[in-house]
């Protein structure tokens, strides 16, 4: 065994590379047309990029007639939640993804205090599988990280530290404004996320307990951020009735605190919003003009996924999970949730601009709920024979609120007028699964299907943008945005994180009806210089590392 191993190490050493790609059409990543040439790659990085038919290499990939890129970049995702039990990140890497910007939605999973650490876990519990145990054992960020870089796992991490745990850190699930010294504290723990590694914030401003927060919070713990050469990326106050008002919020959070705003899963949600993308582009596009950094991604889907708790008001989620679920119980506050719904008191109100028969439930835990994945709330309430409202408290309350949605809310014009932006880029809003494993019940398609669907619909179906601007949305403008100035873009001397897919054949196969499905048509997959799928399947390999920016305190 050791004389194997002596022989791999000589052969490595004689050979002028690694890996060498032959024969492919490459797509830089920065929107220029196709070139052929060949990629020499060494150490995990590309050395040379030419006529490399006579060099010498441990591994040949004859890539003639397939399109090679570089790995794309997920700029919106949740996988930092599945990646502590399932590391190998299949749905993701199996749709050409090599870098996963975790963090999301002002949910992260540091830092964390000891005495509200309960309450983090019951807000996360919607997206953990039913057979998974969710263990937390660190407190700060720079704990976390240093747990994570002990792991092996797939695709490379970049992490944003989240405003709603941070909020849970130090005021648990209270809507009300932070004092001084709370505030202070929120700055202290940004500060150390900063220090530890992250590359910004992100806040969810539907969800509790971001939901409770001011405009001035948001400022005063961005311009933390903006200290370090940070990002603030969020998922604004309101995608429906309150989304103009929302981006306002968003650039006045930019302005202020001098930092750069990255808009999450763009979208007008609901009919009567339909259009107003319109006015949201030309509200970003004035900020840019009046020197305000802002960028947004998007998930190329009709319809959006998360917990059905979500449908609530704000003020029923006070004190945490198990307050709201007991609130449920009560006659007098079913009765004034379903008046402030119905009467539209409640800004943000999915249930009155989407309709009841277009909320489905997605995941439940129970076995005798099983049932309901994959139906609206409208048939269910049939089923059950009762009101809307009764079925959605009762679900969440037979559930203890472990319930997710998938919720239809957007129309193809407003989708293909944000996607065709020079400011998109694509993120699938989802957490890495394996298709073997239905625990998560009937997940949305952009977990296995994002980046495939895009190829297949928008630059071949529809040819809405060129496929090489495609590939820049997906690999060098993101990784432009996230600080990640040594990959994202073919060249010598860049990490060797590469797609390599059959533009004829690529598809998604994922569907609402069906989603555990993986696509095809991607052959390669290389991580940090090493194979993770060949010929469209695992490997084996885990070359995944946690990204750092490498920046110093203004």
């Amino acid at each position: 065994m050791k004389r194997e191993k002596f022989k791999k190490v000589i052969n490595r050493m004689s050979n002028d590379f690694d890996i060498i790609i032959l024969n492919g059409l490459i797509i830089d990543g920065c929107g220029n047309p196709w070139f052929k040439a060949d990629i020499g790659i060494k150490n995990g990085k590309i050395l040379k990029i030419g006529n490399l038919k006579f060099s010498k290499a441990e591994k040949i990939i004859n890539a003639k007639g397939l399109i090679v890129c570089p790995g794309f970049i997920d700029a919106h995702s949740h996988s930092d939640i599945s990646i502590l039990f399932n590391p190998i990140l299949e749905s993701s890497i199996k749709q050409g993804i090599t870098t996963l910007i975790v963090g999301n939605c002002g949910m992260s999973l540091a830092p964390v205090n000891p005495s509200t650490k309960d309450l983090l876990l019951k807000d996360l519990s919607p997206f953990i599988p039913s057979n998974v145990e969710l263990k937390i054992e660190w407190g700060s960020f720079k704990e976390y990280l240093e747990k994570e870089e002990k792991m092996s796992f797939s695709s490379n991490i970049v992490h944003l530290v989240g405003h709603g745990t941070i909020r849970i850190a130090i005021m648990g699930f209270e809507n009300r404004e932070p004092s001084i010294e709370e505030l202070e504290k929120m700055k202290e723990l940004v500060a150390e996320a900063m220090e530890a590694g992250a590359i910004g914030m992100s806040s969810g401003l539907i969800y509790p307990p971001g939901a409770y927060s001011k405009t001035w919070e948001l400022i005063e713990l961005s311009k933390i951020v903006a200290k370090y050469g940070g990002i603030y990326c969020s998922h604004i106050r309101g995608e429906g009735a309150t989304l103009i008002e929302a981006i306002k919020e968003a650039i006045i959070i930019g302005k202020e605190a001098n930092i750069p705003i990255h808009i999450s899963h763009h979208k007008a949600s609901g009919k009567e919003q339909w259009g107003k993308t319109k006015e949201t582009l030309a509200l970003i596009e004035n900020a840019r003009e009046n020197g305000i950094d802002i960028t947004f991604d998007q998930y190329p889907y009709e319809a959006g996924m998360t917990s059905l708790s979500t449908l609530l008001p704000s003020w029923v989620h006070e004190d945490g999970l198990d307050k709201m679920l007991e609130r449920l119980k009560i006659k007098e506050v079913r009765e004034k949730i379903k008046k402030e719904i119905e009467e539209r008191i409640v800004k943000h109100n999915l249930i009155k601009e989407c309709g009841w028969e277009n909320i489905y439930i997605s995941s439940v835990k129970s076995e005798k709920n099983k049932f309901m994945e994959g139906k609206n709330l409208k048939q269910i309430s049939q089923i059950r024979k009762e009101n809307e409202f009764d079925t959605l408290f009762n679900i969440l309350i037979e559930e203890e609120g472990q319930v997710t949605m998938i919720i239809f809310s957007m129309n193809e014009e407003d989708i293909r007028r944000i996607m065709k932006h020079n400011l998109q880029m694509f993120g699938t809003d989802s957490w890495a699964i394996d298709s073997c494993k239905k625990e998560s019940g009937m997940v949305h398609p952009r977990f296995y299907g994002t980046y495939p669907k895009v190829f297949r619909k928008y630059v071949k179906e529809e040819k809405l943008f060129s496929l090489e601007e495609a590939i820049r949305k997906m690999t060098s403008f993101p990784a432009q945005r996230f600080f990640l100035m040594d990959r994202g873009i073919i060249k010598e001397g860049m990490w060797a994180d590469i797609v390599i897919f059959n533009l004829e054949n690529i598809k998604d196969k994922a569907t609402y009806e069906n989603p555990h499905q993986y696509p095809e048509g991607i052959e390669y997959v290389l991580i940090n210089g090493e194979i993770v799928i060949e010929k469209g399947e695992y490997t084996g390999a885990m070359p995944g590392k946690v990204l750092k920016p490498l920046r110093n305190k203004i």
